[in-house]
């Protein structure tokens, strides 16, 4: 982004200045994207935890809670789903179903078509406070990209999503 574009330099127009004096002879332009994209994510880490506190839950709570409410009703998965869903080792996740079932947030039952396996499922205060993290989220983001125009904000969309290919 040239400089025009922004009203002042940024941290990152400092620290790209910074480098330039160190290594001059190296291209930095990626760290105008990238130190931003890199700022931005810490900054929506941030609001998420933020987010999804305010309904008394925490990011990895989130994580498991929204990948049950993601799925068809009853909002039901086997642990190894949620694995996969939330991309963390199967340890991790027992652990973690242990904790969510002690609060109350999901029930375990025995998977019918396996007879060693199980099905975990949202309870509804799981449901209630995942839905309230949701909307909360959402409210906070939407703030966030207020700065943007719609059709800004579609066409950093198209451009993030070329990034993830």
């Amino acid at each position: 982004m040239s400089g025009e574009a922004r009203e002042r330099d940024d941290d990152v127009d400092l620290l790209i200045d910074a480098w330039s004096r160190r290594l001059p002879d190296v291209d930095l332009t990626p760290l105008d994207v990238m130190s931003r994209l890199r700022r931005v994510a810490l900054r929506l880490a941030r609001l998420r935890a933020e987010a999804f506190f305010s309904a008394g839950l925490s990011v990895w709570e989130f994580d498991v809670l929204a990948a049950l409410r993601r799925a068809d009703e009853p909002h039901e998965l086997s642990p190894a789903q949620l694995i996969e869903s939330t991309m963390i080792g199967s340890a991790a996740m027992t652990n973690r179903l242990e904790k969510l079932a002690a609060r109350g947030l999901v029930e375990r039952r025995p998977n019918p078509r396996d007879g060693r396996g199980v099905l975990v499922r949202l309870s509804p205060e799981g449901t209630e406070r995942v839905d309230a993290a949701m909307t909360e989220l959402v409210r906070r983001e939407a703030e966030e990209l207020a700065g943007l125009s719609r059709e800004e904000q579609g066409i950093l969309t198209r451009l993030l999503g070329r990034l993830l290919v």
